[in-house]
């Protein structure tokens, strides 16, 4: 009996351990990074990206936290969240990693958010091809900054994908070039339970509750572009 009363009680004490274990989903908290990311980018009074650029992208993609380092000329590495227009909204997030190359002048070691715009049918089809090169395969571009863009038309026609960044408070278009955009595999394996290619999340709308901060951040500042 005493056996049995000691066992329950080492249950007892382990049941929250499990549960803290089941809580802990990578993939769920970086949609939530990505929407957050977004949402404070978005909100800021006069800075973030101008409604015009944001309600004419066929895909956003975020990565919270991306790390860069080096002197001048560095290196970066992120994983990121992304989802693409579709006629029934927006798509089920696509999770990638974004390595290599170095973009802007940079010194020391920052981790910055990035958000990456792709503008056109073109951009749409290198991301849904699961692996690109940006400045290669997607010529990208540092994109307009402000609550209106309607003076500056040049966006329009510059790049497949306009990219930003957000480091130590300050928000503003970024040079990315040399950068490789891939699947990040692991991570849709475990928010899906499956392994599925970008072409097949990027065109789906079943809209898994873990992904909803996301989507619905998405939607939320797609409609405001809109007005």
């Amino acid at each position: 009996m005493k056996r049995l009363s000691v066992l329950l009680l080492l249950l007892g004490l382990a049941g929250p351990c499990f549960a803290a274990d089941e809580n802990d989903n990578p993939a769920a908290d970086r949609v939530k990074a990505a929407a957050t990311v977004l949402e404070e980018i978005q909100s800021a009074p006069d800075t973030g990206i101008p409604d015009e650029v944001i309600g004419s992208a066929e895909c956003v993609a975020v990565v919270p936290s991306m790390l860069k380092a080096g002197f001048v000329f560095g290196a970066q590495y992120g994983r990121g969240v992304a989802s693409c227009r579709t006629p029934k909204g927006w798509s089920d997030p696509a999770f990638f990693r974004i390595e290599g190359g170095s973009f802007g002048l940079q010194i020391g070691g920052q981790a910055v958010d990035l958000i990456m715009l792709i503008m056109n049918h073109k951009g749409m089809e290198d991301m849904l091809s699961s692996k690109f090169k940006l400045g290669a395969d997607a010529t990208v571009a540092a994109g307009p900054v402000g609550r209106h863009a309607a003076a500056d038309t040049d966006w329009k026609m510059r790049a497949e994908v306009l990219s930003y960044s957000r480091a130590r408070g300050v928000f503003a278009g970024l040079e990315l070039n040399g950068a490789v955009v891939r699947q990040d595999r692991e991570t849709t394996l475990i928010f899906y339970g499956k392994a599925q290619p970008f072409a097949t999340t990027l065109t789906s709308v079943s809209s898994p509750p873990a992904a909803l901060p996301f989507l619905t951040g998405l939607a939320k500042w797609a409609k405001i572009a809109s007005k």
